[in-house]
C-alpha cells in the first residue's frame, strides 16, 4: 500500500454498508478519501471512532451518482481541492421493489442511471484526472455475482433490472481494460462480484441464514486489489460465503 500513500481515493455510494467500510480502511491505510454520497452527514457520522488524524484523510461531498450535474460539481470539487483522482471505487447501487414485466418504468431507469450510467460517468472523470497527470491509478467497480449468473430466488424477491445491470458491469469491465490498453496507460480496472452481503433487510436475510458475507469482506478484497504489484492486475474477484446457495 505504499505507493497509495497521501494519493486521493473516490469512493460513491459512501454512506453506508461497504462503502463506508472501505472509505475507513482506506483512511487508516494513509489514503486521502472522498466519501461521495447523497446522505453526507453519514459520511461525516463514520469518522466516529478514527483517530485524529484519520479523520482529516476523510471528505465528504454530497452527489448523487443518477444525476449528472451532482456528479459534474462533485468531481470539479475533488480535482480543484485535492488535485486529482487516483483510485475509484464504483460502489453506489440500488435495487428497486418490482417485477420488470409490471414495475414503474421511471424505477426501472433510476436502477439503471444509478448501476451503470452512474459508473461510467464517475469513470469518464477520473480516467481523464489520471491520463492527463500521466499516473497509472486503479479504478475499482462493486460489481455482484449475479452480473455472472442469475440464480432462481425465493419467491417474492424480485431482482428485475438489477442483473443485467450488472451483467452490463461485466461486459463494461471488459471494455474498460482494452480501452486503457488501447489509449497507452497502465490505469488498473477491477470488478469484484460479491455473492449475498449482510444488510439491515430481515426479510432477506431470512432466506440465507447465516451465509452472508460483511461489508468489512467486500473491503478486503478492494484493498487486496489495489495492493497488487504494477505489474498485476485483478481483472475479476469473485466472492462468496461458505455454504451460500447463489
Amino acid at each position: 500500500m505504499e505507493r497509495w500513500q497521501n494519493r486521493v481515493a473516490v469512493i460513491t455510494g459512501a454512506s453506508s454498508g461497504i462503502g463506508a467500510v472501505i472509505v475507513k480502511d482506506l483512511a487508516i491505510a494513509g489514503v486521502i478519501v472522498v466519501g461521495l454520497a447523497r446522505r453526507v452527514e453519514k459520511v461525516e457520522e463514520l469518522k466516529k471512532g478514527l483517530t485524529k488524524e484519520e479523520q482529516k484523510r476523510i471528505h465528504a461531498v454530497k452527489c448523487d451518482v443518477s444525476n449528472e450535474s451532482s456528479v459534474n460539481s462533485a468531481f470539479q470539487w475533488i480535482t480543484k481541492s485535492l488535485g486529482g483522482i487516483d483510485i475509484l471505487v464504483n460502489n453506489a447501487g440500488m435495487l428497486s421493489p418490482g417485477k420488470l414485466s409490471t414495475m414503474d418504468i421511471s424505477k426501472v431507469r433510476q436502477v439503471i442511471d444509478t448501476n451503470v450510467v452512474g459508473v461510467v460517468h464517475c469513470t469518464q472523470h477520473a480516467f481523464k484526472s489520471m491520463k492527463e497527470r500521466n499516473f497509472d491509478g486503479h479504478i475499482l467497480i462493486i460489481n455482484s455475482i449475479v452480473g455472472h449468473k442469475i440464480p432462481v430466488m425465493p419467491n417474492r424477491v424480485d431482482m428485475n433490472i438489477y442483473p443485467p445491470t450488472k451483467y452490463a458491469i461485466t461486459a463494461i469491465t471488459e471494455i474498460y481494460r482494452q480501452e486503457f490498453k488501447g489509449l497507452g496507460t497502465k490505469i488498473k480496472i477491477t470488478s469484484i462480484s460479491p455473492g449475498l452481503v449482510h444488510t439491515e433487510n430481515e426479510y432477506i436475510k431470512s432466506f440465507f441464514g447465516d451465509c452472508i458475507l460483511q461489508s468489512e469482506d467486500v473491503s478486503s478484497a478492494v484493498m487486496y486489489a489495489i495492493s497488487t504489484p504494477p505489474h498485476v492486475q485483478v481483472h475479476e474477484l469473485i466472492l462468496k460465503a461458505v455454504g451460500e446457495s447463489l
